[in-house]
């Protein structure tokens, strides 16, 4: 295409207001504000990371050894690089200060400032926090904000957990907190941290500490407020400074930030200290100062020589010290300000009513149309806990890579590991990612998802993540998204342009039709470069096949696909493929809409259509070998292994990758065809001179209902086949959703021989058993929200086209037949049951655990795992992924038939 197209034709038109009568919420009113920037809303928010230690970003080992070069007891007297990591914390957008909780209970070995986890190596599959804590409440400006934290009054298990994990096989379940006696006796606290702002630099933390136990409990708080260390590394940066202002406040001077004042309402003592590592305790080396861990030894280890007498540093916390009444509860209240107030906690109380009355507002608003009080209170936490998990990110690859002027030069190495070719990255901003403990770093498809999810509560914030991931500081210049940063050039699945589409749909149902045409302008430009990265890298033999490698399905297949194959050669990939197709069309969607306010477009469309036609003839013929990803015996699509003698195989694992063709489906209107003539002359031209193709394409001769007209891989007879696989209970069909292995795979087990090396896929319902996949063997469960969500939207889609009439079987065997609608309905509820009570009051999201199934302290507080058993429902994997289980919220809103 001419390039010079990237400029905004005058013909395009910015979105209108909604004229909608309906009065705003007061949170609606500052999203609308903080969409001008007046005022700065989102200046403070829940940025702070729960775990900086064992990151890539903090590694300079010479192998990428992140989990062993920094370590959980290294974290709390170690300064880090880039970023920080509390509990319960906030921090500005720039991370330039940072308030956090630290507790005490006078048994455990360490103050609590973060949470405790298992190492990749440690756990029997893999790395995972070893805490208890929910988030509860939050609104997008972060106007109000609410979390548990569930902390035990005996000495916390972390020699148990680490053994435990590490005894244990990958044949048995992880080892968890809740399996230790550290609740017995609800001998716990509850802590709840709250915080309301008054205005934009106006913060108020309120800690409330309940003592569920029998007796009396000794409880140390220190809220804590610290400036992130940017001073240390280059001898340049001016040091901010906290002190002592009058009784009970502190000043904090930052040189980019400016003047704050906090105030703590009757604090035992105030703690100072700096954010600078203790090298005498981790090297040895003399040196003296108030270090970093210095409230630990103080409070801990009763040192008051550790903290600085002079009451200044980079550091500082109100101590408070309590003996909680048995099934008492005590409160803090903090107050973090930019103006001078005499009287800081006089309308303290109020103000925090009003932001929860606010709160309860916005969601009253968004909930009207969901009856159940248990969906809403599902939905409702699902959202806060994909607004705690925004977390600032700063990587600068370069620096990273040559190092500090001030600090030893790391390794030489590491100019050719990790990295290393993605020396244009420079990112520092609040991004949106999967959890704030196991992923404290962005994943550039979970956050496609994340965006879908945000989209209904904040679209603006949901469209400047989908424009940043496409910056050219994040893509690369050859058109690759960043992965992830473990690996930035790994490749996960193109699902960018499905989000950009779907997040501009539902800003336009907001605003009455009218969508934010230049958001998706920038975005197509800019997709059009990682398209094209696609087709030029992962299509090897330019069939319109692709391989694609890991692709997220890294734990349901024989190979690594990231890894050389020990076959040699590559495998042509079905969910590649499809993803691709998938990609084509949603590509084509975006550039249709825009051609309806600037022709230019339409040219782009039509390449597109006809891109999605080329896949679509590939995964059924390959080539001159006539051999394609369908099987026509078992009715289903198979990856296929190409040797380096020119040998082909079907690797015949029935798994999701089978199943995401289903993905790549479109709907051509006619009232579009008709407005776009010269699309539409292409189209029926293409159609009439290319049979071969037009014979793919199911039913173009045959319009459904209103005279559309589907695009698919799948005609009529294939999608039948295909969903009967799907919808079949012994297979892939579970009371909870679609698992991503069938289950006929339990007593007949995938196995290929592999140089005398036996190779082999069975179906295991949760933790796998598989050590292949660096580690992390339980990635990848059987029942797997995102592309989940992604069969129900497609089913939907191809309902449009079929209507009422069209039915299929729901279970396979039962006889009950049912439209594509309802079998989307029917696939959506079973997802929802994940969380929701069933008829004995029981979640299956929390399976055989009693104390959270009955324990009022527990039972209403959800946890959105990474995935699920495939048989049960309980949460397997990392427990907070409330980024893409967060698309519950989705499900939970009625979804409205055509």
């Amino acid at each position: 295409m001419n390039m010079s197209t990237a400029s905004t034709p005058p013909t395009l038109q910015p979105k209108k207001p909604s004229s909608q009568n309906a009065p705003l919420s007061e949170e609606k009113k500052r999203l609308i504000a903080r969409e001008k920037d007046e005022p700065e809303w989102s200046r403070w928010g829940p940025y702070l990371s729960e775990r900086q230690w064992g990151t890539v970003r903090e590694d300079y080992s010479p192998h990428g050894e992140a989990w062993e070069y920094f370590s959980h007891d290294h974290a709390r007297s170690r300064a880090y690089r880039w970023g920080e990591d509390g509990i319960a914390g906030i921090s500005d957008k720039f991370q330039h200060l940072c308030l956090g909780l630290a507790l005490w209970n006078e048994r455990d070995p360490i103050l609590k400032e973060r949470l405790f986890g298992l190492t990749n190596s440690e756990g029997n599959h893999g790395e995972d926090v070893k805490e208890l804590y929910y988030y509860l409440d939050a609104t997008p400006t972060h106007s109000y904000l609410k979390m548990l934290y569930k902390y035990p009054q005996q000495a916390y298990p972390y020699a148990w957990l680490v053994e435990e994990n590490g005894r244990r096989g990958k044949d048995m379940p992880e080892f968890e907190l809740i399996d230790t006696d550290a609740f017995a006796d609800d001998r716990y606290f509850d802590v709840f941290v709250e915080y309301a702002k008054a205005d934009p630099h106006d913060i108020l933390m309120r800690i409330t500490a309940h003592n569920r136990g029998p007796e009396d409990a000794p409880l140390h708080i220190l809220p804590q407020l610290w400036f992130r260390n940017e001073w240390t590394w280059d001898g340049q940066t001016e040091k901010p400074e906290m002190s002592v202002f009058e009784q009970d406040a502190i000043v904090l001077q930052h040189p980019k930030l400016g003047t704050y004042y906090c105030h703590f309402d009757g604090a035992t003592e105030l703690l100072f200290c700096d954010n600078e590592t203790n090298v005498q305790r981790l090297y040895g080396t003399e040196n003296k100062g108030y270090f970093k861990d210095a409230f630990h030894e103080h409070v801990v280890h009763g040192k008051p020589q550790a903290v600085n007498p002079l009451q200044s540093g980079t550091k500082a916390a109100g101590h408070f010290i309590f003996t909680i009444p048995a099934q008492g509860k005590i409160e803090i209240r903090l107050r973090l300000t930019r103006a001078v107030n005499t009287q800081p906690f006089k309308d303290f109380d109020s103000i925090f009513n009003l932001r929860r009355a606010e709160a309860d507002e916005f969601y009253a608003v968004l909930q009207a149309d969901i009856a159940d009080e248990d969906a809403r209170l599902i939905q409702r936490q699902a959202f806060a806990g994909m607004i705690w998990s925004k977390q600032f990110y700063y990587i600068d690859i370069p620096i990273w890579l040559k190092g500090d002027p001030s600090m030893p030069a790391p390794p030489k190495e590491r100019h050719h590991g990790r990295n290393s070719e993605w020396q244009h990255l420079n990112n520092a901003d609040i991004i949106s990612m999967p959890d704030k403990w196991e992923y404290p770093w962005y994943a550039a498809w979970d956050l496609a998802f994340h965006c879908v999810t945000m989209a209904d509560i904040d679209p603006v914030f949901a469209k400047n993540q989908l424009l940043l991931m496409t910056r050219v500081w994040y893509m690369h210049p050859n058109g690759q998204i960043p992965a992830y940063e473990w690996a930035f050039g790994d490749v996960n699945p193109p699902v960018h342009a499905w989000a950009v589409w779907e997040v501009y749909k539902a800003e336009c149902d907001a605003n009455d039709g009218c969508g934010d045409l230049d958001f998706l302008e920038r975005e197509l430009h800019m997709l059009l470069l990682n398209f094209t990265w696609w087709v030029n890298r992962k299509d090897i033999d330019g069939h319109n096949v692709f391989q694609g490698g890991f692709l997220g399905l890294d734990n349901i297949g024989v190979f690594d696909r990231s890894a050389p194959l020990p076959t040699g050669g590559y495998i042509n990939q079905a969910d590649g493929t499809s993803w691709m197709a998938m990609y084509a069309l949603n590509l084509m969607r975006i550039a249709l809409e825009l051609a309806q306010h600037n022709r230019t477009y339409e040219d782009i469309a039509t390449k597109f259509f006809e891109h999605f036609l080329y896949i679509a003839q590939s995964m059924n013929n390959i080539g001159d070998q006539g051999v394609g990803l369908w099987d026509e015996k078992d009715q289903f699509f198979y990856d296929e292994l190409r040797t380096p003698d020119g040998g082909m195989m079907p690797l015949k694992v029935r798994s999701m990758v089978g199943l995401i063709p289903l993905y790549a489906v479109e709907i051509l209107e006619p009232e579009i065809l008709d407005r776009l003539p010269n699309f539409k002359r292409r189209l029926e031209w293409f159609m009439k001179n290319r049979p071969e193709l037009a014979a793919l394409v199911s039913r173009w001769q045959e319009p459904g209902r209103g005279n559309r007209h589907l695009l698919s891989l799948l005609r009529g007879h294939r999608m039948k086949a295909l969903l009967r696989r799907m919808l079949d209970e012994t297979e892939f069909l579970s009371d909870y959703g679609i698992r991503s292995l069938s289950r006929a795979h339990k007593d007949a087990p995938y196995i290929f021989n592999c140089i005398d090396n036996p190779m082999s896929v069975s179906y295991q319902p949760a933790e796998s058993e598989s050590g292949m996949f660096g580690g992390n063997s339980n990635w990848r469960g059987p029942i797997w929200f995102p592309v989940n969500y992604l069969l129900v939207t497609s089913l939907r889609r191809f309902a449009e086209f079929y209507g009422d009439e069209f039915k299929i079987e729901c279970p396979t065997g039962s006889g009950n037949m049912l439209s594509i609608h309802a079998v989307a309905d029917e696939l959506a509820l079973r997802l929802t049951r994940l969380f929701r009570r069933d008829g004995s009051g029981q979640r299956p999201v929390f399976g055989d655990q009693t104390k959270f199934q009955e324990d009022p302290q527990f039972r209403d507080y959800i946890l959105f795992h990474e995935y699920f058993h495939g048989d049960t429902g309980r949460g397997v994997g990392a427990s907070h992924q409330t980024g893409w289980s967060g698309l519950v919220a989705k499900l939970l809103q009625p979804y409205k038939h055509d």
